[in-house]
């Protein structure tokens, strides 16, 4: 479990240690501050709640459900509960705490702790955040998320499947559009309006709408064959959000015109 928590220290901004776990990691010369915002401050937020609460925001309902795992075991949650360094940190503490109990049955309700934990707050979220970070992430960060998705696969095989979908996924409220939106402004050539996602939305709307629906549309499709294919690996928490991609996908294509209707460039 050291690896989780050397990922974790990773996750933070650089200090005089990054350096010494990079290279235990052989994950080469470790990543300056630049490299770090550029990652965890403008791509993607190392936030669970960001990416399970329904406005696509840190805090709220997602934070608070998280927390309450610390205090179902008596514990006090940190300041940050849902932040990828602490979600990794208490993960390594959990199977510690469970190759370390010397009683059977007190192991075994650790065991099952660590596993809804494993489901619950990192499964549930961090495959799709680490595609992501393979495509948008300096190379230090792309080598520290591939190495973090093959410890969470082991993890994954390791403890086996969830028995229900996690409470994340199952009190998802209705889609909203959480694409990527700097990259569709670059490939569109439309402007991107800083501020909350949906006001952003809103004023790439209003300069190209059709191209804005289609880009969605062939968006959500290809996310729904991206998680179809973590299926394997994160079972039911793979076909959960391909459901809600494809559905996406559907939704989109309902408010676009029919094929061949010809719609110009943006201006």
């Amino acid at each position: 479990m050291e690896l989780f928590r050397a990922l974790a220290v990773l996750a933070e901004p650089p200090r005089p240690e990054t350096a010494r776990f990079a290279h235990l990691l052989e994950l080469g010369r470790a990543p300056d501050s630049t490299e770090y915002a550029q990652l965890f401050v403008f791509e993607l937020y190392p936030y669970a709640s960001v990416y399970l609460g329904a406005d696509g925001m840190v805090g709220g309902e997602a934070r608070d459900r998280i927390a309450g795992f610390w205090r179902a075991l008596g514990q006090v949650p940190p300041y940050e509960p849902d932040h990828l360094s602490v979600l990794l940190s208490y993960y390594a503490q959990l199977s510690e705490w469970e190759t370390l109990e010397p009683s059977g049955r007190r192991r075994a309700a650790t065991h099952r702790a660590r596993a809804a934990f494993l489901w619950e707050h990192l499964l549930s979220w961090l495959p799709i955040y680490l595609a992501k970070t393979a495509e948008t992430a300096p190379p230090f960060y792309r080598r520290w998320g591939t190495l973090l998705q093959d410890a969470l696969t082991a993890e994954a095989r390791t403890v086996g499947p969830p028995q229900s979908l996690p409470l994340h996924l199952r009190e998802a409220r209705p889609l909203s559009a959480r694409a990527d939106l700097g990259r569709a402004g670059r490939e569109l050539g439309i402007g991107l309006r800083a501020g909350e996602r949906l006001f952003a939305l809103e004023g790439m709307f209003g300069q190209a709408p059709l191209h804005l629906l289609r880009w969605l549309k062939a968006e959500a499709e290809v996310w729904g064959d991206r998680h179809e294919a973590m299926q394997p690996i994160t079972g039911i928490v793979a076909e959960h959000w391909a459901d809600r991609a494809r559905t996406l996908a559907r939704g989109v294509a309902t408010l676009l015109p029919l094929e061949g209707t010809f719609v110009g460039r943006p201006d």
